[in-house]
């Protein structure tokens, strides 16, 4: 396997090459290549060292073949969001790479960009992580092994309700998740009887988070729901929640993504008792998340277990079943044929592709921040049980 993440910017006239990439996987190949997509530098390079980990760490479970196959990785960082260097790139993988699968994709702008090329292609590519429901709707050949917002906001919007939270304000990033994610919240707690009082979006190159966390608290709200993309965001807006007496006025903290396992000891005692919903805790109590972090951790000491190195786990999964479909070759319709059925047992619980719309179907869980020993964890404490994805007919 090739390992090394490399930047590339080679521009290609590529329509009539693409085309060319329809021929059948030749007999000399000798191995099936799979091109991961994300950002190996700049601020959001750990996602790129997430996906790389939970990829190989499958592989390497499997014997280090797939289907009796012979897998090379190749790499290509975007650096972050970065709609047409994805675009570049990935026109480089099908064309001059000629890969048979694509993964990764952290940012649903990068994803929008690659849509006509997969499509025209034939390429089926997994979505390790970005979070926008539209994006399967863009290619047949997309299929989602993370999660969208409205799959993980809905169950929290209904339990706010059910626990007598009357009224909510929403702040979240401004961009296209963060759109998804104050949609689904408005709508779902309105429909349960809840009233949202503001709605704040917040730049995403915002550090100051110091003005929204006052409009919070001078809004009245019982309860904040908030979006930010992992990292920096996360601990800034955390961070200013507690400096500005939030948590000791009883304003509630409600997210999904934010107390990620990624920054999770970061934040420190001041993430105690905060809440969320999301479908993956490394503190998930069942074999094949022992497995899935014990391989992690043979491939890498340090390697963390979260929601990216799951959707990366579970990606080389699928992956890996459509190549034993089409026996190593070529076929992409063939292989989106049948990961369409797809069912197993993830380290996130049970799980299966949605034949129609090749979204993941899986349980979303209610997650407190507590203590374990001398570490933070994610403790379930609540399963809502399997949740579609709620965004696609919206």
């Amino acid at each position: 396997m090739s390992h090394s993440p490399r930047r590339a910017a080679v521009t290609l006239t590529v329509s009539a090459a693409i085309t060319l990439c329809l021929a059948p996987f030749g007999a000399a190949a000798q191995s099936v290549k799979i091109g991961i997509v994300g950002p190996f530098s700049g601020p959001f390079a750990h996602y790129g060292t997430l996906f790389k980990n939970g990829a190989e760490a499958y592989i390497a479970s499997q014997g280090g073949k797939l289907a009796g196959k012979e897998v090379e990785l190749i790499y290509r960082d975007t650096g972050g969001p970065n709609p047409g260097q994805t675009k570049t790139l990935v026109q480089e993988l099908i064309v001059k790479d000629k890969v048979d699968y694509l993964g990764g994709f952290v940012f649903t702008p990068n994803a929008f960009a690659v849509a006509p090329l997969i499509q025209q292609s034939q390429t089926p590519t997994v979505i390790f992580n970005a979070a926008t429901s539209a994006i399967t709707d863009k290619s047949e050949f997309f299929i989602r092994t993370s999660y969208t917002l409205w799959q993980v906001t809905v169950p929290m919007a209904q339990w706010a309700a059910k626990n007598n939270i009357k009224k909510v304000v929403t702040a979240v990033t401004d961009y296209g998740p963060g759109i998804d994610a104050e949609t689904a919240f408005k709508s779902e707690f309105a429909k349960q009887g809840g009233t949202v009082v503001e709605s704040i979006r917040m730049p995403i190159s915002t550090t100051d988070f110091a003005p929204f966390v006052q409009r919070i608290k001078a809004s009245g709200a019982q309860a904040v729901y908030t979006f930010l993309p992992g990292g920096p965001p996360n601990l800034g807006f955390v961070k200013a929640y507690n400096e500005n007496g939030l948590a000791k006025a009883g304003v509630q903290f409600l997210g999904t993504a934010e107390m990620d396992e990624f920054d999770l000891q970061k934040f420190g005692d001041s993430a105690l008792g905060l809440t969320t919903a999301f479908h993956y805790s490394a503190a998930h109590d069942s074999p094949a998340n022992k497995k899935f972090i014990e391989a992690l951790k043979k491939k890498d000491p340090n390697a963390i277990a979260n929601y990216a190195s799951v959707g990366a786990w579970d990606g080389m999964f699928v992956i890996h079943k459509m190549i034993e479909a089409t026996g190593g070759q070529k076929d992409g319709l063939k292989a989106i044929a049948a990961a369409r059925s797809l069912q197993w047992e993830s380290p996130r619980g049970p799980v299966r592709i949605d034949p129609k719309t090749r979204h993941i179907v899986q349980n979303v869980y209610l997650r407190k921040v507590e203590k374990a020993g001398a570490l933070l964890v994610n403790k379930e404490v609540q399963n809502f049980g399997p949740q579609i994805d709620f965004g696609l007919d919206k």
